[in-house]
């Protein structure tokens, strides 16, 4: 299904925190898409997708609770992302929670609902059985007009709830948008898709604002601020990338907290889901031992890999800083020789507008298919120059080599007693192929396949 470039009516839920806005995200959408635990203040970002409600596409939104702070706050600027995202919307749903009642938080916004002009729906939680609906008959009285009572945990009410948001939406005929269409080009309309990673704190939500000239995600100084990953879109040049902000990924032995697993858990699946994968390094810090295992975790999952060196700009030493990373990487990560390497600072956007043109020439790696005749001539001069060697007195023979696939580059040797070839002549061949193939920094990846014996089932 292909979605048109035209912007889809957008539905935004909203409320303050804890009154179960990601369950009914999730509910809405179909799919858990966003974290959720009874931890007041889970979601910090606003996070949206596109999906269809009995017919009718849209874009669902799911924001940070809101709570009056200081703009200065965590709190404060979830509280800006989160009005931002109302700024935007063409129907906000109104979250409130039947069990505690009107809340001071919610008839304040509630007021200050009234006066952006918006489309609202107001929608009663967590209001299961009779108490819940004569708690909700209670809040007539915030002024926003017939509550909708639900349980977005067990489903209860969501399907009036649908028709109510489906009612407010504008008529299609005047809506600037197309519906989702099948399209037989739609595996070149897929947009890239590029994933942001790296430990806490290393200016990765920073970065995705600056590639998107806006402050969609929230930042400071705080380590861990990003808790659940965050799916955005851009355009560059080349056509559309989906971009996903993860959160910080510790060592394993570090992480404790059921929240934090989620969110780790919620990076890798973008990590696997990705293409090309920026693993942000805080160029301050150098080369941690915990960027290194993200590193080969992306190499394992066989995704392009890309170096970004960030807060550059306050680095003196930056040669000897520049060769010191260069070295490390050569001795740790020999898997991914070459690997792209950018260097910027995040924050003030100096030397940002290298990296997409770098994402797509790693991509264009990563997709490469090497000529049959160009392969088969690189193959016989590397055996010839260096031969397969002896395993338990007799000599390994490969006969020939082929591509199967792209994404990353794969390639199959075919001979006798293959999966006997030691890890350094395999190692020989990988670095033949990058080197004269001009593969920097991808994985690449051989399989072995024996030539079958006819003698092998013959009767004595």
């Amino acid at each position: 299904m292909a979605l048109s470039t035209k912007s889809l009516p957008v539905v935004v839920i909203a409320g303050r925190p804890n009154v179960g806005k990601s369950t009914l995200f999730n509910r809405l959408a179909g799919r858990r898409y966003a974290i959720v635990n009874d931890q007041p203040g889970v979601t910090r970002d606003r996070k949206s997708v596109d999906i269809m409600l009995r017919g009718r596409n849209v874009s669902l939104v799911d924001t940070a609770g809101w709570e009056e702070d200081d703009p200065q706050t965590v709190f404060g600027r979830m509280r800006q992302s989160s009005e931002s995202a109302v700024a935007s919307a063409d129907v906000v749903i109104f979250c409130v929670d039947a069990r505690s009642g009107i809340h001071p938080v919610d008839q304040h916004f509630a007021q200050w609902l009234r006066k952006q002009g918006k489309v609202i729906i107001l929608t009663v939680n967590k209001a299961e059985g009779h108490a819940g609906n004569v708690a909700a008959m209670e809040m007539y009285s915030l002024g926003l007009g017939e509550p909708y009572p639900v349980s977005a945990e067990h489903g209860d009410g969501v399907g009036d709830l649908i028709e109510a948001v489906l009612d407010a939406l504008p008529n299609e005929e005047d809506e600037d948008f197309d519906a989702f269409e099948d399209d037989e080009n739609d595996n070149i309309d897929r947009p890239l898709k590029l994933a942001i990673i790296g430990r806490p704190n290393a200016g990765k939500s920073t970065l995705v604002n600056q590639l998107l000239g806006e402050q969609r995600v929230i930042t400071g100084p705080e380590a861990g601020l990003t808790r659940d990953s965050i799916t955005v879109r851009l355009r560059d040049e080349e056509g559309e990338i989906e971009l996903v902000d993860t959160a910080g990924l510790r060592r394993k032995a570090r992480i404790d907290e059921t929240l934090e697993k989620m969110s780790v858990s919620a990076s890798l699946v973008a990590l696997k889901m990705a293409e090309v994968v920026v693993l942000v390094i805080d160029a301050e810090l150098g080369v941690h031992e915990q960027d290194l295992q993200i590193a080969r975790l992306v190499e394992r999952e066989g995704r392009c890999c890309i170096l970004a060196l960030n807060k550059w700009d306050i680095l003196e030493n930056r040669d000897e800083v520049r060769q010191q990373i260069k070295d490390r990487i050569e001795i740790s990560l020999t898997q991914m020789s070459g690997i792209f390497t950018v260097s910027f600072s995040a924050l003030t956007g100096r030397g940002v507008h290298k990296l997409l043109p770098t994402v797509r020439r790693a991509y264009a790696v990563w997709n490469k298919r090497v000529p049959t005749g160009a392969l088969n001539r690189w193959f016989e001069e590397a055996i010839t120059r260096h031969n397969p060697p002896m395993v338990e007195g007799r000599r390994l023979k490969i006969r020939y080599i082929t591509q199967i696939k792209a994404r990353p580059p794969t390639f199959v040797l075919f001979g006798t007693r293959t999966s006997k070839i030691p890890m350094d002549y395999q190692r020989y061949l990988v670095n033949g192929l990058r080197a004269t193939f001009d593969m920097p920094g991808t994985p690449i990846r051989l399989q072995f396949r024996d030539s079958k014996n006819p003698y092998a089932n013959a009767k004595d």
